[in-house]
C-alpha cells in the first residue's frame, strides 16, 4: 500500500540511556531530519534567525535552565538527537521549542501569514454504544513527509508508540503507552500576555506522557509544570473506558472536562479554562460545522474528521498552508489505535496497534 511507504515505523530499545534512544533515533531518521530544516519555512526565516541574534539569549538561557533541570534526561535525549543526526544542537532545540519561541519574536520580524503552524480537531465520546476518539494530526506543509512513528521498550520495561514530528521529541500529537494510557493533542491560541517567557515545553510534557501510569498520573504531571504556553490534552485511559479533556495556561490553571455519552469536539480554541486567546476563524469554523453533523456511530465520527465541505476551513484540511498529515481513530473497546493517511472517510489504514 502507498501509505504504508509514506511513513516509516521504528523500533528501539531499551537502551542504555535517553541520550542513546535519541542518538539512534536520530541517526535512523537523519535525512528526514535535515529535509524538514531545509523546507521548514518558519523555521528558516523566524526561529533560527532570532535564536542566533542577541535578543533571543535570555529567552534560550531560560528555556535551557528550566527545562533541562525539570527533565534532565528528555533533555539529554533532546541532545542525543542532535548528535545522532548530525544536526546542531541549536536548531534540534528551536525546533522543539518552536510554539515557546514564537510569540517572543518581534512582529516586526515576523511573516504573518507563516504564524499558524499548526491546528488540530478531536471529536471524543463515551457512551455505552462506543467509547470512540477520532483525531486528526493537522501542521504546516514543511511536516508532510517529515513524519515517522516511533515505538520505543525503555530500561524500565514500559513501551511506548508515539507520532512524531522529525527532529522532535516523542510525541508533539498522539501516542500511548503500555499501561493503557494513550493521548492526542490540541494547540490553543493564548494571547502574548498569557504566555509565560521560559517556562517548560510543550513537547518536554508530552515526553513525560508518554510514561503516564493513569489519566489522574497524567494530570499531576501536567500540573506540576510551570508551561509557557497552554495546551489541551485529551487524555484516555483504555482499562477504565474514561477519557478527559484537560485545557492548560501559564501559571498552573488548568481545567479538567469529563468526555460523556455527548460527543465531544475539540479544535483549537479554548472550550472550559477561562483564558484571554486569540480569536482563531479556522478553528470556529470547524467547531460550528462541527456541531451540525451526524456523531451517531463510531462511522460518523470518522466521516466527520473528513468532512471538507467548507472550502476556506474545512475540518479535513488539504493546503496550501495546513494539511491533514493523517488521522488517529482509538478504540477503548477494542483497545486499537488505527492510523489512516488519507481522507478517512476512504476508511484505508495505514496501521493497527493493540493497545496492551
Amino acid at each position: 500500500m502507498e501509505a504504508l511507504t509514506r511513513m516509516q515505523l521504528y523500533e528501539i530499545g531499551p537502551c542504555e540511556d535517553a541520550y542513546q534512544m535519541g542518538y539512534s533515533i536520530g541517526k535512523h531518521f537523519s535525512n528526514m531530519i535535515r529535509s524538514r530544516l531545509l523546507t521548514d519555512s518558519i523555521f528558516n526565516s523566524q526561529l533560527l534567525p532570532f535564536a542566533q541574534s542577541p535578543k533571543s539569549q535570555k529567552l534560550i538561557h531560560k528555556l535551557t535552565h528550566n527545562n533541562n533541570t525539570k527533565f534532565p534526561s528528555y533533555w539529554n535525549e533532546m541532545k542525543g538527537l542532535a548528535h545522532g543526526s548530525g544536526v546542531p544542537f541549536l536548531h534540534i532545540m528551536i525546533l522543539n521549542f518552536r510554539k515557546e519561541i514564537l510569540p517572543f519574536i518581534p512582529k516586526v520580524d515576523k511573516v504573518e501569514e507563516e504564524e499558524v503552524s499548526d491546528d488540530c480537531s478531536d471529536v471524543l465520546v463515551v457512551s455505552d454504544a462506543m467509547a470512540v476518539v477520532v483525531h486528526n494530526e493537522d501542521a504546516n506543509v514543511a511536516l508532510v513527509g517529515h513524519t515517522y512513528l516511533i515505538k520505543a521498550t525503555l530500561s524500565n520495561g514500559l513501551s511506548y508508540t508515539a507520532y512524531t514530528y522529525a527532529g522532535e521529541l516523542p510525541s508533539c500529537a498522539f501516542g500511548f503507552n503500555s499501561h493503557g494510557l494513550a493521548f492526542t493533542l490540541n494547540s490553543v491560541p493564548p494571547v502574548d500576555s498569557e504566555i509565560a517567557a521560559g517556562g517548560i515545553g510543550r513537547n518536554f510534557i508530552s515526553r513525560d506522557l508518554l510514561e503516564a501510569t493513569s489519566i489522574e498520573d497524567a494530570i499531576t504531571r501536567i500540573r506540576s509544570s510551570q508551561v509557557s504556553v497552554g495546551h489541551s490534552y485529551n487524555l484516555i485511559d483504555i482499562n477504565l473506558r474514561k477519557i478527559v479533556n484537560v485545557e492548560t495556561a501559564s501559571s498552573q490553571r488548568l481545567s479538567v472536562h469529563q468526555v460523556g455519552s455527548t460527543p465531544f469536539f475539540h479544535a483549537n480554541m479554548y472550550l472550559h479554562l477561562e483564558v484571554d486567546q486569540v480569536y482563531d476563524e479556522n478553528s470556529i469554523s470547524r467547531q460550528n460545522r462541527a456541531a451540525l453533523l451526524p456523531k451517531t456511530s463510531k462511522h460518523d465520527l470518522i466521516s466527520l474528521l473528513g468532512d471538507t465541505t467548507d472550502q476556506k476551513y474545512p475540518i479535513y484540511m488539504q493546503g496550501p498552508t495546513l494539511y491533514t498529515l493523517c488521522t488517529a481513530v482509538i478504540d477503548l473497546d477494542e483497545r486499537t489505535l488505527s492510523i489512516i493517511e488519507d481522507n478517512p472517510k476512504k476508511g484505508e489504514v495505514s496501521y493497527v496497534f493493540r493497545i496492551a
